[in-house]
């Protein structure tokens, strides 16, 4: 692999979750986003990724959550995540 600018490979690589749900600011998104358009190995692991978040987003989409799934998610943050006033 050819010496990338700033930010490097392993750089972009960490952080290609966090650009691909906008949470980095203007500033990151531009440094990954030319870094992207540079480097053909981390353009194929951002596409690698955006696909997979697609995936995984319609099989989210297709199958129902199990009755009891929030219920157990909340006791085990102790965190009340749908506002009935109960965790659990």
């Amino acid at each position: 692999m050819e010496a990338c600018d700033t930010p490097d490979c392993n750089e972009t690589l960490k952080e290609l979750d966090l650009f691909l749900d906008a949470e980095l600011s203007d500033g990151a998104r531009e440094a990954i986003h030319h870094h992207l358009d540079s480097c053909p190995d981390c353009l194929s692991a951002f596409d690698f990724h955006a696909e997979l978040k697609q995936v995984i987003h319609r099989k989210c989409q297709e199958n129902e959550m199990p009755a009891d799934l929030l219920s157990r998610i909340e006791k085990c943050f102790d965190t009340d995540f749908d506002s009935d006033g109960i965790i659990g």
